[in-house]
C-alpha cells in the first residue's frame, strides 16, 4: 500500500472519527477519507460543539450528518444495529477516545459483535498546554467545570485543582456546555463569568467544610481535604488563571488573568482555563505574554 493510501474500511462497522478542534483544516486526510466513504454520519452533539459554519463546510466534503446526542449514544442499540447492515461514522469533537463514553462505546461494540476503527484527531488536552506555554509534564489532572443544578453543587473540580496546586501542578479545566445536565440538547457553552460563578459556588460551599478534621482513615482523601483547606487560604480574586478560546481555530485567543477579572472577559464559542502552579522562568515569561497590556 503506497505511503498516501488510506487503509481499506470494512463494509459494516462503526468509525470512530475524530474531528479535531472546530474546523474542517484540522481533522485529518485518513478521518476525512473515513467519514466521506461511511454509509451514514453521525455527529455527537454534546461532549463539545464546531461552529454550525464548519459544520456545514464538512457536510459539503463528506455527506450529510445527522446530529445525535448523548442517550443515543450512552444507549447505542439503534447505532449498532445499524452499524452491523452498514458502515456507520460516528463524528467527535477532537480525539474520539478522550471521554470515557467513547471508550466504553469501544467496548460495548466490542462485546456486541461490531467491528471498531479508531480514527485519532486533535484534542483540547493536547493543544492547550503547549500554545500557552506551559511545560506539559507539570499539568495534573485535568476537570471540568460544571454549572450548578439547583442546589447541587458539584466541589471536586476545586478540589482536583488544589490537590494539583499543592504539588506544584498546573490545572487544565475544561468548561460545561449543557446546563441542564441531561445531554439532550438546549447547549449553551459555559461563558468565562459563567465559570467565576461555579468557582464561587464551590469555593463558598468547600469554606463550610474547612474546620472538618482529616480522615485517619484515607491518606488520599486527608490529602485533599488538606490541599482544599490551603488552597482556600488564598485571596479569589486574586488567583491566577489563563483563557483559552477557540483553541486551534483562526479566533484562537489567549489571556492571562485573575478569577477576580476573568468575568470581565467575552471568550470565544467553546472555552478553557489553566490554573498555573509554580512556573519556572521560561514558562513565566510565556504566560505573561498573553496578560492584557503587557
Amino acid at each position: 500500500m503506497a505511503a498516501s493510501e488510506s487503509p481499506s474500511l470494512p463494509e459494516t462497522g462503526l468509525l470512530l472519527v475524530g474531528m479535531g478542534m472546530g474546523r474542517l483544516e484540522g481533522m485529518t486526510q485518513e478521518a476525512l477519507d473515513a467519514a466521506t466513504k461511511a454509509d451514514h454520519r453521525r455527529y455527537e452533539a454534546y461532549t463539545a460543539l464546531w461552529p454550525e459554519t464548519e459544520l456545514a463546510r464538512l457536510e459539503s466534503v463528506v455527506g450529510s450528518v445527522q446530529r445525535v446526542m448523548r442517550p443515543e449514544v450512552e444507549e447505542p442499540d439503534e447505532l449498532f444495529a445499524l452499524a452491523k447492515q452498514s458502515l456507520v461514522a460516528l463524528l467527535v469533537v477532537g480525539d474520539p477516545l478522550q471521554a470515557t463514553t467513547h471508550v466504553d462505546l469501544q467496548l460495548r461494540a466490542q462485546e456486541m459483535g461490531v467491528e471498531c476503527r479508531v480514527f485519532h484527531g486533535i484534542s483540547i488536552t493536547s493543544v492547550v498546554t503547549g500554545a500557552v506555554g506551559l511545560s506539559n509534564y507539570k499539568f495534573g489532572r485535568q476537570t471540568t467545570l460544571t454549572y450548578p443544578y439547583g442546589d447541587w453543587i458539584a466541589t471536586s473540580p476545586l478540589e482536583v485543582l488544589a490537590s494539583n496546586w499543592e504539588q506544584n501542578l498546573h490545572t487544565l479545566a475544561l468548561l460545561d456546555l449543557d446546563p441542564t445536565g441531561l445531554g439532550t440538547g438546549d447547549q449553551r457553552p459555559m461563558r468565562p463569568e459563567d465559570a467565576v460563578q461555579s468557582m464561587r459556588l464551590m469555593w463558598k460551599k468547600l469554606q463550610g467544610t474547612v474546620d472538618e478534621p482529616l480522615s485517619e482513615d484515607y491518606v488520599r482523601l486527608a490529602f485533599r481535604q488538606m490541599a482544599t483547606k490551603l488552597y482556600l487560604q488564598q485571596n479569589f480574586d486574586d488567583i491566577p488563571v489563563v483563557l483559552c478560546a477557540d483553541m486551534g481555530t483562526p479566533d484562537q485567543s489567549i489571556v492571562t488573568t485573575t478569577l477576580g477579572a476573568l468575568g470581565e472577559e467575552k471568550g470565544g464559542r467553546l472555552n478553557s482555563l489553566i490554573f498555573p502552579a509554580g512556573t519556572g522562568e521560561v514558562e513565566e515569561k510565556a504566560v505573561l505574554r498573553w496578560k492584557r497590556g503587557e
